[in-house]
Order: structure tokens, then sequence, then C-alpha cells
């Protein structure tokens, strides 16, 4: 941390950012300097954050820049029943594409669908609109070309009532609730 405070007193950096901190690890650092930001895995499907760290972070300050907002591609709709993934493809080990965690997630789509019909939206544009109402929450959104750009920024257009975000929010509950505590994403073997 001596180093990036001295780089920010220096002008040459403008914010002090960490990934994947715990709340244990957040507090430790913050002792050595002000962080800027977090990165931690977020979306509606994926909701540790929200545990303890979302609510420190708001109390300090701190940006949350939540990464797989999509939850892979989850929340998009675009897998069907039964997803299937080239060899190499990282997915196949994604906790939330595992047949128990699976269920849950077929479960909850048409239900947000409902909602993004009312939106007159995508999937994915209601997810990412539901995750940057949330408290210091920005979202890193990847795409694969233009047409999906344009489309995730449209996101910021979407106006979500406060009844239906507890409503959607609720949705993604069917998917979060009996997850475990764990924040690792994947199961690698």
């Amino acid at each position: 941390m001596r180093a990036l405070n001295k780089l920010k007193d220096d002008g040459k950096i403008r914010a002090i950012g960490v990934s994947n901190f715990s709340l244990a690890e957040l507090k430790e650092v913050c002792q050595y300097g002000q962080i800027d930001s977090l990165q931690p895995p977020y979306s509606l499907f994926w909701r540790q954050v929200e545990r303890e760290i979302q609510p420190y972070c708001v109390e300090n300050d701190i940006s949350i820049i939540a990464y797989s907002s999509l939850a892979q591609g989850i929340l998009t709709g675009k897998f069907g029943s039964k997803p299937e993934f080239a060899e190499g493809d990282h997915r196949k080990d994604h906790r939330l594409f595992q047949s128990e965690n699976w269920v849950r997630v077929q479960q909850a789509l048409p239900l947000l669908q409902t909602f993004a019909d009312k939106y007159q939206c995508t999937l994915g544009q209601l997810a990412i609109a539901w995750l940057i109402e949330q408290p210091q929450t920005n979202a890193i959104v990847g795409a694969r070309n233009v047409e999906q750009v344009k489309g995730n920024a449209k996101a910021i257009e979407i106006e979500l009532s406060e009844e239906d975000l507890a409503k959607i929010s609720d949705i993604g509950k069917i998917v979060t609730d009996p997850l475990d505590d764990n924040p690792v994403m994947w199961n690698f073997s």
C-alpha cells in the first residue's frame, strides 16, 4: 500500500482498487490507505458480497465494480435447459451450471422474463439494470460483438420501480439463498 499511496499522492494514479478481497482483507488494507474500489463477482444470481462486504463498502465510500454481472451469460437466458460446453470452456466448472443449482436457475429465468417483457428489454439488460441499482455498485459487462455492447449499454436507460427491484431481487434469491458461503464460483477439479 505504501507504493500505491505514493503513486496516488504523486498524481500518477487517481484511485486504488482491490479484487476478490474478503471483508477481513478489505478492513486490513484500509488501515494503510483509502481503497476506492473493490472488484468482486456480483450478479442477481451470485450475491455473497451483499452479506457483509457491501454494507462495509457503503459505510466507507468504496465503489463496488462487479464482474460476472451476467453470471457467465446465464442471465441472458441463452443456455436453454441443459447447457453444453466445448472442451476447455471454464463455465462447465461454474457452480451455477451444476445440476443442483441449474434447476433453480431454470425456475428463476422465466419469472425474470416477465419483468423483462414489462420493461421491454432483454433478460441481460434487466439483470444489469438491477445490478447498477444496488448500493455503491457498478457493472463490468463482457461482450463478444458490437451489438452486445450496444444492447448492454441500454440497461442504463431502464428505470425499475422500487417495487419491481424488490420482486426481481426476491426472484434472484431462488438461486442464491440455497448457496453456501463459499465466495469461489468455480468447482475446479
